[in-house]
């Protein structure tokens, strides 16, 4: 049948290298040598005369080198990752040369389990040695040594090409400019490994098994069609499987009352794991699986953060909301671990009901996520700059009254001018990114924010910006303490459910804390209250009682009292009026507008009349706002 090719790479042909030759075989991790290996793999795009456009494509469990495009006009569909990959799509293939090769102990073409053994001329079988992600890593360099490529703009993978990205970036990070890793994991979970186990003992019960050496035309087809459907439960969300099947029956209005499939559900699993037959060899499903759960940087590494202590390459970590397999916290996990060992790291969880299974489909917010990533990716390459120019939101996040609020000059000019050049930042509710785009250009700092809107974290991303999504009321403790030099808190503490918690977590993982806050005791409020008996609107205070994120409603005296009660030496306070930056020094709770604080912990060794001020913060304060006023004089 004849293909729409719009938007494809079109026909394409598997090619197969041989990486490891028969007298010289690899030693495997499991300590026992294997040779030859010969390699499939397959290529997209044009490889730039530099050989710096190379990404690298590791396909999941049930995936292969044929991962975009067609092999024949009569193939019903592309390759698994086709909707990513080709011209003008996420992975752009007029711009990036794309590799994809099958994994070690594959089936499709790479040396596994049903390949002829030289030493007696038949399948390997279960003769063929146990392999580990990292023996399949160490298989896709030597193909990439062998096509003379040395450095990798991006290695992406998701799933057990999540681990294999992992692997890559812990192992070999001196190769590598980027990597994405998606709805993947540094290790499984006993849950995982117990799934994988049943889809096993599934195969290996299987009558026709025959310790492995089944004939190609009695293979143990049902074992493998078992522990197929077994994974692919776990691949899709609950919610997934209801609103795709429910309760439904397959063609009939009425119970059979036996044995057959008959829900809905249960012939879609019977179709997959039928078709997963047809396509796959058992003894490759055992020995992948089983790699999957040997896959452990903690215990090879001794931490997450000692595997990627080498790592320079820039890190983005996708994970999805309905994955259960994968759990966002898990990604988490991986992103904090890199941004603890001061990292570039990007981290999204993407709101998805299709389970693990979403970032194999057509996910618009993977798609931009993907693309800006890499575009980034490769013009810091090409030019060394740390940014690109300013991008229009990939989904057009709404701008809340808050984040224009937020975007005051007068309030972003102020903290830029409080940070030192080449500090380490952490800038909380970063939204758009506007100040660390600000505070790269004008000071060169090493910028981390983190963001609780989805869109905006895209946003972030596509600019070439670190940025992790997260709420920060859950927590900062993943970070170890004095990570940063700054850590920013603009316009935001007044939205917090538990500011006393977030802040003693801010002032023990950076060094100083910046923070800027409305107001609410400025005599614009004071009169609306007055006179209107309403609750005030102002610039700073755009919403209205209804739908105000803002919880708490300080004063610069509350906020002073606040830090004295908990032992936190104010270093600055700077009150603010409308539209001056110069700070007020006189009635500074009635005529300030905002307000930005520098705050730093007390040292043990603080001086006792020095701690004693804390108590007394006005005095101290004072003293600050008239050096303050006399410097501006």
């Amino acid at each position: 049948m004849e293909k729409d090719l719009n938007n494809s790479v079109g026909m394409v042909q598997t090619q197969f290298l041989r990486v490891v030759q028969a007298d010289s075989p690899l030693i495997l991790q499991c300590g026992k040598p294997l040779g030859p290996i010969d390699v499939a793999y397959e290529t997209y795009g044009t490889l730039s005369p530099n050989k710096d456009n190379v990404v690298l494509l590791c396909h999941p469990l049930s995936g292969d080198a044929h991962a975009a495009g067609y092999h024949s006009p009569d193939d019903r569909k592309p390759g698994w990752w086709d909707w990513m990959v080709g011209p003008g799509k996420p992975i752009d293939t007029t711009r990036y040369f794309v590799i994809c090769s099958n994994v070690l102990g594959g089936c499709r073409g790479t040396t596994g389990p049903s390949s002829i053994n030289p030493a007696s001329g038949k399948p390997y079988g279960l003769q063929f040695p146990i392999i580990t992600i990292g023996d399949m890593v160490r298989v896709q360099k030597l193909l990439l040594e062998a096509l003379g490529i040395e450095q990798i703009l991006a290695v992406i993978g998701g799933s057990m090409g999540g681990m294999q990205v992992l692997q890559w970036a812990a192992a070999y990070p001196q190769h590598l400019h980027s990597v994405i890793c998606a709805a993947s994991s540094s290790r499984l979970t006993a849950q995982a490994i117990a799934f994988n186990a049943v889809g096993r003992h599934a195969i290996l019960a299987d009558p026709n098994f025959c310790d492995g050496q089944y004939s190609s035309r009695q293979p143990p087809d049902r074992g493998l069609a078992i522990a197929r459907m077994i994974g692919h439960i776990t691949y899709l969300s609950e919610q997934a499987m209801r609103d795709k099947f429910g309760r439904q029956l397959r063609k009939k209005d009425q119970y059979s009352y036996d044995f057959n499939s008959e829900f809905a559900v249960e012939t879609y699993l019977d179709y997959q794991g039928q078709t997963f037959t047809e396509q796959f060899d058992a003894n490759s499903y055992l020995y992948i699986t089983k790699a999957m759960d040997y896959f452990d940087l903690v215990r090879e590494y001794g931490s997450l953060q000692q595997a990627f202590q080498n790592t320079n390459s820039r890190c983005c970590i996708i994970s999805f909301s309905s994955d259960w397999l994968f759990p966002p916290e898990q990604s988490e996990e991986i992103a904090y671990a890199l941004a603890a060992e001061g990292k570039e790291v990007s981290y999204c969880s993407i709101f998805s009901s299709y389970g693990h299974d979403a970032f194999l489909l057509k996910e618009p917010e993977l798609a931009a996520v993907i693309s800006g990533f890499l575009q980034a990716a490769a013009e810091r390459a090409r030019t060394g700059s740390p940014l690109l120019p300013a991008v229009q939101p990939a989904h057009s996040p709404k701008t809340s009254p808050l984040e224009r609020a937020k975007r005051l000059r007068i309030d972003y000019d102020l903290i830029d001018s409080l940070i030192e050049p080449n500090s380490r930042v952490l800038d909380l509710g970063c939204g758009d990114g506007q100040l660390l785009v600000q505070l790269i250009q004008n000071k060169n700092i090493i910028a981390q924010g983190i963001e609780i809107d989805q869109n905006w974290v895209i946003h972030c991303i596509r600019r070439g910006l670190s940025v992790i999504h997260r709420d920060i009321e859950k927590g900062l403790e993943d970070y170890p303490p004095d990570s940063f030099d700054y850590a920013v808190l603009s316009q935001t503490i007044q939205t917090l459910k538990d500011p006393e918690k977030v802040l003693r977590q801010l002032l023990q993982i950076a060094k100083k804390v910046i923070i800027s806050f409305p107001n609410f005791a400025h005599w614009r409020c004071r009169l609306q209250l007055f006179f209107k008996g309403r609750a005030p609107q102002t610039p700073q205070l755009p919403y209205r009682w209804h739908n105000s994120p803002n919880i708490h409603f300080l004063s610069l005296k509350d906020f002073d009292h606040f830090c004295a009660e908990l032992g936190i030496q104010i270093e600055k306070r700077i009150p603010l009026q409308k539209h001056t930056a110069a700070p007020l020094g006189f009635w500074p709770n009635l005529l300030a507008s905002q307000a930005v604080y520098v705050l730093r912990k007390v040292q043990p060794n603080t001086p006792a009349d020095q701690t004693a001020n804390l108590n007394n913060p006005s005095k101290t304060l004072s003293n600050l706002i008239d050096e303050e006023s006399t410097a501006k004089r």
